[in-house]
């Protein structure tokens, strides 16, 4: 086989063949920068280079102000946050709360205490219905000294006994409450000694004796002692300020020489005691029945004292009253400060009739001796809490 062309059908001769050229690379034109112009660089583009993509532009970032001292001129100051007048007010009421408190725990604590009730012996009433309280008035004069029993008037009668012997009635329904007085001259059986005046027990054997004496007599089983001597019984008085009264006449003792003048009055602690205790005036002819009643009329006006809002409300009479209460009072020592706060709330009523107030029904102005039939329809009635018949009621 020839190869056509220049040579004549001759092969040329080996390694004299060219080899074949590339495609043919076009060369742009470049031109000259006129004077003065300085040249532009290019960047050197390939066969298949693309442009470079535009990235989007981002706002710079918000500038901060630098951090300044407190309490610098562009700091605005922190407004304080007030208290609203619900959260005042639930302050005010635990201060309240913590207050009461704290007086509650200190009266619980403070209150003598004596051993008063009798254990169980044979022939001791069985409970009945109904809560009742023996409460004493004693005569003793323990914590005076000379000047304050001229004061008060008390006399030098040597030993303890009793000027005031009640028995308070609490009811379990609606019947009105009772305050009975026994008569401190009733002649009654006192175990271990005979027959002898009711106030004797006290001295006797205290109030233990006292307390089974009352029970034996009446039937009536005693759940609480309460106890308040000369000097307690003046000291919350004068703590509330002095009770007022409205004495009808005038009264004057023959013995103790206490003169009280009539018409209202504020009576204080000195004069509230002469008051309780007289029996030897025209104003007192009945004696101990008379001075009874009066008891239980100051008693009354004294409960109402001591629960009127300007007692309470009053620190300068609630706190001479806290402060002379434990001295005052001498209670059990099974009871409680709830016992007591009951025994008050009930009592709250003599003074407006809420409370059935009598004395154990007599045969004489003497009051020695007791009324057996009409006595007995009393002390049924309480121990069955069934309202007292009116016949056997004594004012």
């Amino acid at each position: 086989m020839t190869y056509g062309g220049n040579h004549g059908g001759q092969q040329p001769p080996p390694g004299s063949r060219r080899q074949p050229r590339g495609p043919r690379e076009h060369q742009s034109a470049r031109l000259m920068p006129l004077p003065g112009q300085q040249q532009r660089q290019r960047p050197p583009q390939g066969p298949q280079q693309r442009p470079p993509q535009q990235t989007q532009r981002q706002a710079p970032p918000p500038r901060q102000r630098p951090p300044q001292r407190p309490g610098g001129p562009g700091e605005r100051p922190r407004r304080r946050r007030r208290w609203g007048f619900g959260r005042v007010l639930l302050s005010l009421f635990l201060v309240f709360v913590l207050f009461i408190a704290g007086v509650w725990v200190y009266l619980e604590f403070s209150i003598n205490r004596v051993d008063a009730l009798p254990a169980e012996y044979e022939g001791r009433p069985a409970a009945a219905e109904g809560t009742n309280w023996l409460i004493v008035g004693s005569d003793s004069r323990e914590g005076l000294d000379p000047e304050d029993e001229a004061r008060l008037s008390t006399g030098d009668t040597g030993g303890q006994r009793t000027d005031t012997i009640m028995v308070a009635h609490l009811p379990d329904n609606g019947t009105p409450p009772t305050l009975l007085s026994l008569p401190r001259d009733s002649e009654v059986p006192i175990p271990g000694h005979g027959t002898n005046k009711i106030n004797a027990a006290f001295s006797f054997g205290g109030p233990k004796l006292l307390a089974q004496t009352v029970e034996q007599a009446t039937g009536l089983r005693l759940d609480h002692y309460a106890e308040i001597g000369f000097g307690g019984f003046a000291d919350i008085v004068d703590a509330v300020g002095g009770v007022e009264m409205d004495i009808p006449t005038e009264m004057h003792d023959t013995v103790t020489g206490v003169t009280i003048p009539a018409g209202k009055q504020e009576l204080d602690g000195a004069q509230a005691l002469g008051f309780v205790r007289m029996r030897h005036s025209e104003a007192t002819p009945r004696s101990d029945l008379d001075r009874i009643a009066n008891q239980r009329k100051f008693i009354g006006a004294l409960a109402d004292e001591v629960a009127s809002p300007w007692t309470v409300l009053n620190p300068f009479s609630l706190f001479p009253l806290l402060s002379s209460a434990p001295d005052a009072l001498t209670m059990d020592t099974g009871d409680h400060l709830h016992n007591l706060a009951a025994l008050g709330w009930a009592m709250r009523g003599i003074s407006s009739g809420g409370v059935v107030t009598t004395t154990v029904p007599v045969t004489s102005g003497s009051a020695r001796n007791w009324d057996k039939q009409k006595s007995e329809q009393l002390f049924e009635a309480l121990r069955t809490d069934r309202p007292i018949p009116d016949s056997v009621i004594v004012n």
